[in-house]
């Protein structure tokens, strides 16, 4: 991909009708593989943090709002907004840390441009759609985490997962060095397992329809059927 080299045996064209080129594989939202890579992504950061974090929980839902109002309108103020994950004890040894995952395809025009300049506007957009709330409601501090399909990571999850590597490495009497090429392995795989499966994978219902007589049996009296 980084090569634009072709990738073959694919499908042409998607189940949602349009060209299935590799920048659309990976976001086409039919599927369920944009979910399978953000969800991928949560649950390695949640099991990180259980190792050194007190109070990890993964989709925590947010307080409900008492007539709380904020100077961003971009704030999410939804009665069932709700965060990735929080934890206590990554920044200090007792505040609350909400965190919310994005993986984005970097193919995608609307991520044309320097790349640290587009995990800045995607950083951004999480902050002025969460950081208020979190700050004044919830009295924690909130971090976006950002990557992108080919690997890379933004400022925000760079510096936490610095900081995951120190408190892991700490407490494991390993080298930090180990540490953080472990972390990010581990990262950069689960990337490529499930881009490899948004490119791969089919897309749809995988339904067979064949006539009446062709069927064997009837598991109901009386009803027929023309899927088999």
């Amino acid at each position: 991909m980084r090569y634009k080299h072709p990738i073959r045996d694919r499908p042409q064209i998607c189940a949602c009708s349009k060209a299935n080129t590799i920048d659309h594989a990976l976001s086409c939202a039919m599927g369920g593989y944009r979910d399978m890579r953000h969800n991928q992504i949560r649950d390695l950061e949640a099991s990180l943090l259980e190792e050194v974090c007190k109070d990890v929980r993964t989709e925590p839902k947010l307080l409900p709002l008492t007539g709380e109002t904020f100077k961003l309108k971009t704030t999410n103020t939804r009665p069932d907004a709700r965060l990735d994950i929080t934890a206590r004890g990554v920044w200090n040894t007792v505040d609350k840390t909400f965190f919310d995952v994005r993986v984005f395809h970097d193919g995608n025009k609307s991520n044309s441009g320097p790349i640290d300049k587009v995990f800045q506007k995607h950083e951004a957009e999480k902050k002025r759609t969460y950081n208020s709330r979190v700050l004044e409601v919830e009295k924690s501090t909130f971090t976006p985490l950002v990557f992108s399909t080919s690997g890379s990571m933004g400022k925000e999850a760079e510096a936490f997962h610095k900081r995951i590597a120190t408190l892991i490495s700490n407490k494991r009497g390993t080298p930090y060095s180990d540490t953080i090429s472990h972390i990010r392995r581990k990262l950069r795989f689960s990337i490529l397992r499930t881009t490899l499966a948004a490119i791969r994978g089919h897309r749809g219902r995988a339904v067979q329809w064949c006539d009446d007589a062709d069927s064997d049996i009837n598991l109901i009296p009386g009803w027929t059927s023309n899927m088999c």
